[in-house]
């Protein structure tokens, strides 16, 4: 019989800080790990900036590389947990002093819904109320140094209106509500799973530290001429030009991924694939994180 959620478990998540932190320092509530009680489908652990991600599915692997695409993120912390009583903004972690008031947390929001907040129950007669979490929390700073949150859940698809499961995603939307941060609830339906193919087979060349900003220069300055190519072309004119094969396939997904370069990311990602140009618009399009698409329309 696998691991369960009782009070220990959750004790012992509080005493190791998890859920606390930001950036390298942050650990999330729920882990990729043995000594946690195991998620439905398949975990996975990628390092992206300097720290190691912890995604419980497949679902949310996809979101989160969505999550990386956004042009103003700064950091992401995964399986975020909401508190249970009120406390001060999220936001206070990055920005000392963005709000001086403390906002509702689950217990007060259900009381206010007129719902039973989730429990979690230790021996014969003794629970405790369940530490809810948002799948991603990004931390976005636009061009003009203005922070905020962007809170984004993932499910495989929308529950029926009214449903417990409903209730709960409720709860967590009036949560990020409150305190005026845009949640996304993120299933299949949002995104072209062609374009989730390739987020998938190119992540390692677009998450690559070893990116050469000068071939990704002459690689933005040859766009047009790359409108219709496939990728065994493009190497090839790269090579012509004296630049390196695998050096180029990792500054071009780099550059795609940056919307550097504006390709079709429908096209798939294997090299017999032409790049087709499309425009800014187009290309935000594909990603419904950073477009603002959601699931829920309540």
């Amino acid at each position: 019989m696998g691991l369960r959620f009782t009070l220990s478990v959750l004790d012992r998540f509080a005493r190791l800080g998890r859920g606390t932190g930001t950036y390298t320092d942050y650990t999330p509530w729920h882990r990729v790990s043995r000594a946690d009680p195991s998620s439905r489908g398949r975990s996975h652990l990628l390092k992206w900036g300097d720290r190691h991600r912890e995604l419980l599915s497949d679902l949310e692997l996809v979101a989160f590389f969505f999550s990386t695409m956004h042009p103003d993120v700064t950091d992401i912390r995964e399986q975020f947990p909401l508190s249970i009583e009120y406390r001060g903004h999220e936001l206070n972690k990055y920005q000392v002093g963005y709000a001086d008031l403390d906002f509702p947390g689950t217990l007060e929001i259900c009381k206010q819904l007129d719902v039973k907040h989730p429990v979690v129950y230790g021996s014969p007669g003794v629970s405790a109320e369940w530490v809810m979490t948002t799948d991603l929390l990004l931390t976005l700073k636009d061009a003009h140094g203005k922070w905020s949150l962007l809170a984004v859940s993932v499910k495989p698809s929308l529950p029926t209106e009214g449903s417990r499961s409903w209730q709960l995603l409720n709860i967590e939307r009036e949560y990020w509500q409150r305190r005026r941060v845009c949640w996304l609830l993120i299933t299949p339906d949002q995104y072209d799973a062609l374009v989730a193919d390739a987020l998938k087979g190119t992540f390692s060349w677009a998450w690559s530290e070893t990116c050469d900003q000068a071939l990704l220069n002459w690689l933005t300055e040859h766009e047009l001429e790359f409108d219709g190519a496939n990728l065994t072309k493009i190497l090839r004119y790269a090579a012509s030009e004296g630049n390196d094969r695998e050096g180029i396939r990792t500054a071009l997904w780099h550059g795609i991924w940056k919307g550097k370069l504006l390709f079709d990311l429908r096209r798939g990602w294997r090299p017999s694939d032409p790049f087709i140009r499309v425009t800014s618009e187009e290309f935000l399009a594909h990603n419904p994180i950073v477009s603002g698409r959601s699931a829920w329309k309540v």
